[in-house]
């Protein structure tokens, strides 16, 4: 079975950089704490270590992020380097014009957005998502809760307004620009029943099913994964699912436990193999340029 993961960050020496303020001694202190290997400087040995990776663990292709402004160059030299095993989104703020430029580059198929980090609702970003529109690129909202480890390990103050973080914000924008591919990360990451809603309202919008999926802890108790990838069959169907992994750092690399989970679930589902191959590869190959 071809291995699509539409969901990681790539995490380059800039992402480290820029949050640690160029604080090297900072950053090893967080390095040795956590067990994390710092990126080296050179892009191209970075990704080749992503290649690698993903050669020994079976993945054909790799969705990645910019997860910063600052790291937009670095991964756009990845994604000119990696052959076409790679695609990449940019993180790109609304509300600050010059990280807007990133939707207009070709190298990169979409955007991140992180209303609840930038203080935005999706429907005010109708000039961006005109722009996407126009390309027809992809937007990765990120809904629900959210938490960024490094900046909490680095002391950095925690920006995040969940007020901004309801899927149901996408409805509106999803319905105004139906050529623009929405992904919703991690199943809502904790907004589930309002994900369900924006599914059964809007076509253009998806789910992926990265990360670990520990939201499931703010749901009804007795909640699992399995419920929660047979609920989203039944409303997003297998052909608006995507996997995604939410894989980032080294030395863990590529999460292959993550897909053995969730193909063990949609085999406990009796999903058939022709659609876990659309939610493991098709749907993605599909949506990607």
């Amino acid at each position: 079975m071809d291995i699509v993961d539409i969901h990681s960050h790539f995490f380059s020496r800039p992402f480290f950089d820029t949050l640690s303020g160029g604080d090297d001694a900072k950053l090893e202190a967080v390095a040795s704490q956590t067990g994390i290997e710092l990126p080296p400087h050179e892009v191209a040995s970075h990704l080749a270590r992503w290649l690698a990776d993903l050669d020994a663990k079976g993945v054909d292709h790799l969705l990645t992020f910019a997860s910063l402004p600052e790291e937009v160059p670095a991964v756009k030299e990845a994604v000119g380097l990696a052959g076409g095993r790679l695609s990449a989104c940019a993180l790109v703020n609304p509300k600050a014009p010059p990280t807007v430029q990133a939707a207009l580059d070709p190298a990169f198929c979409g955007v991140l957005l992180f209303p609840a980090m930038h203080h935005f609702h999706v429907g005010e970003a109708d000039d961006l998502l005109g722009t996407l529109e126009a390309r027809g690129a992809l937007a990765f909202v990120h809904c629900g809760l959210l938490v960024v480890k490094l900046r909490d390990l680095l002391g950095l103050p925690r920006p995040y307004d969940l007020s901004y973080a309801n899927p149901l914000d996408v409805i509106p924008a999803a319905n105004r620009h139906p050529n623009v591919r929405f992904v919703i990360p991690h199943f809502g990451a904790g907004f589930f029943r309002e994900t369900l809603m924006v599914g059964t309202q809007c076509e253009n919008v998806y789910v992926d099913t990265s990360s670990t999926n520990s939201w499931i802890r703010t749901q009804s108790r007795g909640t699992t994964l399995g419920d929660v990838f047979a609920r989203a069959l039944d409303v997003f169907g297998p052909e608006r699912i995507l996997f995604g992994t939410d894989s980032s750092v080294f030395p863990a690399g590529w999460r292959k436990e993550r897909l053995d989970e969730q193909r063990a679930i949609l085999d406990d589902l009796g999903l058939p193999r022709v659609e876990q191959e659309k939610i493991f590869a098709g749907n993605a190959r599909a949506i990607l340029p």
